[in-house]
C-alpha cells in the first residue's frame, strides 16, 4: 500500500457532486492511409486485449485511519474503464464537444481505479477521437501530458503500441519493508521535516505582509483578497460545458516579440481581453480587474505521477480598454510574482502557495467566505509535443485539455502547445456560464487586437 501525499489527498477532500476533481484530454486523430470502414471497431477489439493494467491504472483507493492509500484492485474490470462510443450524426465537432461535456460531468467511482478511456468513432472527415480522464489525485496536468506522450509515437509506421493503461511505469528502486527499528528514524525524519517547514514561516509571513503593502501602492501587485466578485465566482453545478479551438502559435510568438514578453504573457493578455469582452456581452464586467490563478510547475524530476505545482496570482487588466496598456499591466504583475518566488527556497515556495491558496480551498469546501475572492479564473499553460505524433499510424490532429472548474471558480482555461498550434480547452459550469463558444471568438479577437496594437500585419 502506497500512501497519497497531502497534495494528492487534497483533490479527494475537495471533491463533491458539483465539483468533480478529474482532469481529462481530448485527442483528435485522422485515419491512417488505407484504413477501412471498420478501422475503429478493429482498433477497439485490439485495445480490449490489454486486460492487465500497469502502475496506478491497476490500483484503487484504500483508506485506513483517515489516510488514503493506493492498493491493487483485485477485481479489475476493463469494461468499466475502456468504452467504445459513436457520435450521433452528422458527427460534427459540435457533437463531439457535447459528448465530452456530458462525460466530463460524471464523478468517478472511487471503488475502482480512477481513470476512464473513451474511443469515439463517427467524427466527420475520416477522423476519430480519444477522450481520457484521470482523477487529479492520481496525477497533475504535467504528469498527464507526459503519460500521453508515452502513449503516442513520433513514428507513423510504429504499430501495436499499447494503450495508456498498459504502458509500463518508470522503474524505481524497490522500497524496503519497514522494520520496527526504522520507526525511530522515521519519527526523526518526520520531525526534521516539520522543523524545516516551521523554519520557513518567518520568510513566508514577511512575503505575505510585503504583498499586502505592495498591493495598496501598485495595482500590478496582487494580494490574496484583491479579486472582485463576478459571475465567474458563483456557486456551480456538476454539469459541464467544454469548448475547444486551435490557434496559430506563430501569431502568438510575433506578438510576444513585439511586446518583448513571453508566450505566457501574451496568453494571459489574450485571456484578459476575451474575458473582458465576454463579461461586457453579459453586462457583468466588474470595475476592478479580474485576477487569474496561474499554476507553475516546480517539478525537478522526470516523474509522471503526483502533483508538484506552485501558484502565482496575475492581474489580467480587464478594467483597461487599451490592449497595449493591458499587456504592460500583466507583464508587471507576472514579473512581481516570479521575483517573489526567486527569493524563496522550495519549502518556502510550497508553504507560501499553501497559505495564499488556503482561502480559496476553504471557500471551495465551505462557501463561508464567498466575499473574499483570492482569484476569479484559473489559466494554465501545459507544454506539449513540438513535432507531429501518431498512434498506431493514425495522425494526431489536435489535443485539447479538459480541466476542473471549482465551486465559485466556474471557468478553467487550460491550453496546450502542439506542433505549431496552441490548443485551448475551456471547461466551465454549464449553468453559471452560458455560451462558452462565444468566448472562443473573443479569444481570436484578443489575438487580433494585440496584433493591431503591435502593428503586426497578419495574413
Amino acid at each position: 500500500m502506497t500512501p497519497l501525499s497531502p497534495a494528492d489527498q487534497l483533490f479527494l477532500w475537495l471533491e463533491k457532486r458539483q465539483q468533480p476533481m478529474h482532469v481529462g484530454g481530448l485527442m483528435l486523430f485522422s485515419f491512417p492511409d488505407g484504413a477501412g470502414p471498420k478501422y475503429v471497431t478493429e482498433l477497439a477489439a485490439s485495445l480490449r486485449a490489454y486486460q492487465h493494467p500497469e502502475g496506478r491504472y491497476g490500483q484503487r483507493l484504500g483508506r485506513r485511519l483517515g489516510q488514503y492509500y493506493w492498493e491493487e484492485d483485485d477485481h479489475f474490470d476493463l469494461e468499466h474503464h475502456f468504452r467504445h462510443e459513436a457520435l450521433p450524426k452528422p458527427g460534427r465537432i459540435r457533437e463531439l464537444l457535447s459528448l465530452i461535456s456530458a462525460e466530463h460531468s460524471n464523478l468517478m467511482d472511487r471503488e475502482r481505479p480512477l481513470w476512464e478511456f473513451y474511443l469515439i468513432e463517427g467524427v466527420r472527415g475520416r477522423r476519430f477521437a480519444v477522450y481520457s480522464k484521470v482523477h487529479h489525485s492520481m496525477m497533475d496536468g504535467i504528469a498527464a501530458m507526459k503519460t500521453c506522450i508515452k502513449f503516442l509515437s513520433y513514428d507513423p509506421t510504429e504499430m501495436n503500441r499499447p494503450p495508456i493503461w498498459a504502458m509500463p511505469p518508470k522503474q524505481r528502486a524497490p522500497k524496503a519493508l519497514i522494520k520496527p527499528q526504522d520507526l525511530v528514524s522515521g519519527f526523526g525524519d518526520f520531525f526534521g521535516g516539520a522543523g524545516k517547514q516551521i523554519s520557513t514561516l518567518p520568510k513566508v509571513a514577511s512575503e505575505v505582509a510585503k504583498l499586502f503593502r505592495s498591493a495598496r501602492k501598485d495595482s500590478s501587485h496582487v494580494s490574496i483578497f484583491q479579486a472582485p466578485n463576478c459571475v465567474l465566482n458563483e456557486p456551480i453545478t456538476g454539469s459541464r460545458r467544454f469548448a475547444a479551438q486551435s490557434y496559430s502559435m506563430e501569431r502568438i510568438k510575433h506578438v510576444a516579440k513585439a511586446f518583448r514578453g513571453t508566450m505566457n504573457d501574451v496568453v494571459l493578455a489574450i485571456c484578459g481581453s476575451a474575458l473582458r469582452d465576454y463579461l461586457i456581452s453579459l453586462h457583468a464586467l466588474p470595475d476592478k480587474p479580474l485576477v487569474a490563478m496561474v499554476p507553475v510547475s516546480i517539478r525537478s524530476d522526470d516523474s509522471d505521477s503526483g502533483n508538484q505545482i506552485a501558484m502565482i496570482l496575475v492581474n489580467l487588466g480587464t478594467h483597461i480598454a487599451d490592449p497595449a496598456l493591458r499587456m504592460e499591466t500583466i507583464q508587471a504583475s507576472v514579473k512581481e510574482s516570479k521575483d517573489r518566488y526567486k527569493s524563496m527556497t522550495p519549502e518556502e515556495t510550497l508553504n507560501y502557495t499553501a497559505l495564499t491558496m488556503a482561502p480559496a480551498g476553504f471557500n471551495m469546501l465551505t462557501g463561508l467566505i464567498s466575499n473574499w475572492q483570492p482569484f476569479n479564473v484559473i489559466i494554465s499553460n501545459v507544454p506539449g509535443p513540438k513535432k507531429t505524433m501518431y498512434w498506431n499510424g493514425a495522425k494526431l490532429e489536435g489535443m485539447y485539455p479538459v480541466s476542473i472548474p471549482m465551486d465559485r471558480i466556474a471557468l478553467n482555461i487550460t491550453l496546450l502547445s502542439y506542433e505549431n498550434q496552441l490548443e485551448f480547452g475551456l471547461t466551465a459550469c454549464r449553468r453559471t456560464l452560458p455560451s462558452m463558444q462565444r468566448l472562443l471568438d473573443f479569444i481570436d479577437n484578443g489575438i487580433h487586437e494585440l496584433e493591431v496594437a503591435a502593428d503586426i500585419h497578419h495574413k
